[in-house]
């Protein structure tokens, strides 16, 4: 890297890893460093009366010299504790470079260092470590935004989202708070894992590659196979899969992995999520909806202590039974519009004379899905199973067991947001078929969400597949719930992000022609002109003398163009 490119603090932290170097300190060495306890346990577990000596590591997140004696705060994976150090403790023989020189001038904020030393009480009370060995364990080489405070007001604060997402790294280093979201996240994922095993499920792999994108409504991502030559999606969902192998005789199966929807990006959506589905055979619909309910009440408790969440002032409780309403009656609740039995051009009808961005592209289905969605789901703030979909937003559904029309399905909202999706699964063969031959005439009329026929899948269910209830609840969003958190990227360690913007520049090649030479570009870039136009309306003089202030600061053992070649380059890109 052109030294040009770092900050001051940057370089003096590389000056100072080569000063370690030849002092003979490796700055990252190989050899295990044998930790025996964490910060938390030492501060839960102090006794007054024990003499315990303990061997930390982490990071150096301050430190306070006071000339012999010192302090320093260390961040390991679990907190934070003050270290006491003194020179003649840790330098006990006549030479005292590791404190005179090592810790006081070449340890950086961010340095992982390993101690060994004794618990004590200071006399302000605060439990610390008196180090007896100190060992740099990595040298950090970019400073960490650490927050200062002043009068009050906080600086350089690591807040603004896009950075905190991009760089989750530091974020989850220097904000309190993040990584515990994190380790909830872990903690909701162990608890349903725990649940689904010992209730006799299976957990299984298939394919994110695939040849059809099924097993949901969706725009999938496309990739190319160079092996096979063929087109392949990645996966919109696990379904076909999974009842693939209830077919084959698995009583429960489920999968908690990613699925990839081509689709938009707000704060509860993004195109890469994770997701679990459950099918469980001889199972249906309202077998789901108790599970569900039971399950969802455990994994809060585990989380929380208790099966409610606070959101933004709101108390959502996971106390099971949940409401139950069908999504009929919540559209007529909603806008005083009775869906049922009406035609797709009346539901048409109904949403353009409520300004809907609505097209004929869009089947019955779709558009009471819309209107669902425009008038409905944000409303349902306690979980609500919304329930009994029109077959034509159902294409893997059975139908109904007493309402003709309508599908054995259920969505779960909560806190406006659709949480799970399940069925009472078809089974049926033949009017499988029929509805994919439906949905792919929604394809022709150019909805590009509509299914395509899987003929394996059919073949499959052919073959016969018991009566099955199946489940996908989007981990995401429930990380989100259970945490009280608003948007995804919350939640998401990396999330997709947008590629990092970059301060335009005039290229290498395009300065020569100029007559700039190559090793001082990065000079004329870090003195401010990163485009040739910039220096147009330069003196010379002035220009020779910029370049001159860079080659003194940075100690450059460069030849100083001279005024008339400067006056040349000026010249030049005026053309």
């Amino acid at each position: 890297m052109n030294i040009l490119e770092l900050s001051e603090q940057e370089i003096g932290r590389r000056q100072s890893l080569q000063e370690l170097r030849s002092m003979g300190i490796d700055p990252y060495p190989a050899a295990e460093f044998p930790t025996n306890a964490f910060s938390t346990e030492i501060k839960e577990s102090f006794k007054d009366d024990e003499d315990r000596e303990v061997v930390i590591a982490g990071r150096m997140m301050s430190r306070r010299v006071m000339g012999k004696a010192s302090f320093a705060e260390l961040q390991d994976s679990k907190g934070r504790i003050q270290v006491y150090i003194t020179r003649d403790d840790i330098c006990p023989g006549e030479n005292k470079d590791l404190y005179n020189n090592v810790f006081k001038r070449l340890l950086d904020i961010g340095d992982f260092i390993g101690v060994k030393g004794k618990v004590f009480r200071t006399q302000t009370g605060e439990i610390s470590v008196h180090a007896s060995e100190l060992t740099l364990l990595s040298k950090s080489l970019k400073p960490l935004p650490i927050v200062k405070y002043k009068d009050g007001v906080a600086y350089d604060k690591f807040d603004d989202p896009e950075l905190r997402y991009r760089q989750r790294y530091v974020d989850l280093v220097v904000n309190e708070g993040v990584k515990d979201t994190f380790l909830k996240r872990a903690t909701i994922i162990r608890t349903m894992r725990s649940i689904l095993d010992n209730a006799g499920y299976t957990e299984v792999d298939t394919p994110i590659l695939q040849s059809i994108a099924g097993g949901a409504s969706a725009r999938p991502f496309i990739t190319h196979f160079n092996a096979l030559n063929q087109d392949m999606y990645m996966r919109i969902a696990t379904e076909l899969y999974l009842k693939r192998l209830i077919v084959g005789g698995f009583e429960g199966v489920y999968e908690m992995g990613k699925n990839f929807r081509n689709e938009g990006m707000d704060k509860t959506h993004n195109p890469e999520f994770t997701c679990m589905e459950l099918y469980v055979s001889y199972k249906d619909l309202l077998w789901g909806m108790t599970f569900t309910e039971k399950m969802l009440e455990e994994i809060c408790t585990a989380v929380n202590g208790k099966p409610e969440v606070e959101i933004d002032g709101k108390v959502i409780s996971f106390k099971a039974p949940f409401r139950r309403l069908p999504i009929l009656d919540a559209i007529k609740e909603k806008t005083g519009f009775d869906c049922d039995g009406k035609t797709e051009d009346e539901i048409r009808a109904f949403c353009l004379s409520k300004g809907m961005d609505v097209d004929e592209t869009m089947g019955k289905g779709k558009l009471i899905d819309e209107l669902f969605g425009e008038f409905c789901e944000s409303t349902f703030i306690q979980p609500t199973f919304i329930t009994d979909y029109p077959v034509e937003m159902s294409p893997l559904t059975k139908m109904h067991r007493s309402k003709p029309g309508l599908t054995e399905r259920f969505e779960l909202m909560v806190n406006g947001k659709e949480l799970a999706n399940a069925y009472s699964e078809l089974n049926d063969p033949i009017d499988q078929e029929e509805r994919f031959i439906e949905q792919m005439k929604l394809a022709d009329k150019g909805d590009d969400e509509a299914m395509i026929i899987d003929h394996d899948f059919l073949r499959a269910l052919q073959y016969g597949m018991p009566p099955t209830f199946g489940i996908g609840i989007g981990i995401d969003r429930l990380v989100m719930l259970m945490t009280g958190k608003f948007a995804i990227g919350e939640v998401m360690l990396f999330p997709q992000m947008k590629p990092e913007k970059k301060i335009p520049q005039s290229s290498v090649a395009e300065w020569a022609e100029i007559g700039v030479p190559e090793d001082i570009v990065p000079v004329l870039r870090k003195a401010g002109f990163n485009l040739i136009t910039n220096i147009k309306d330069e003196k010379p003089q002035g220009l020779q003398q910029k370049i001159g202030e860079i080659f003194k600061k940075y100690k450059l053992e460069l030849q100083k163009p001279s005024v008339d070649e400067v006056a040349a380059w000026i010249e030049k890109a005026n053309v």
